[in-house]
């Protein structure tokens, strides 16, 4: 949901299903120029930057979306991730994070 031409699906075939009522709304604009209201499900952490994944509020079964999250002036931002080794760190680290959850 970013500029970035990978798939943003987290594709780690965990179910997130949690109660989102009382989560932050984060709207995201795709490719197509269409929003979509998003809810941040989970952080972590890597090589010193802070990531997030987010559901579509709208359709909780779609595939999670992976943001790094920056801060600047003591605001925080998602920023979609571009740099292709980046991406692939980071989604196999949730991917491993989340197969380990649905283990536990």
């Amino acid at each position: 949901m970013s500029e970035h031409s990978h798939d943003h699906a987290c594709g780690c075939g965990h179910d997130h299903e949690h109660d989102h009522e009382h989560d932050p709304v984060f709207i995201v604009t795709d490719e197509d120029g269409r929003e979509h209201e998003m809810i941040m499900v989970y952080t972590f952490d890597s090589e010193g930057s802070a990531y997030a994944v987010l559901l579509d509020r709208n359709d909780p079964e779609a595939d999670g979306v992976i943001f790094r999250i920056e801060e600047e002036n003591d605001e925080m931002f998602l920023v979609g991730i571009e740099d292709d080794e980046e991406w692939e760190r980071v989604a196999r680290i949730y991917e491993e994070i989340a197969s380990q959850e649905d283990q536990g």
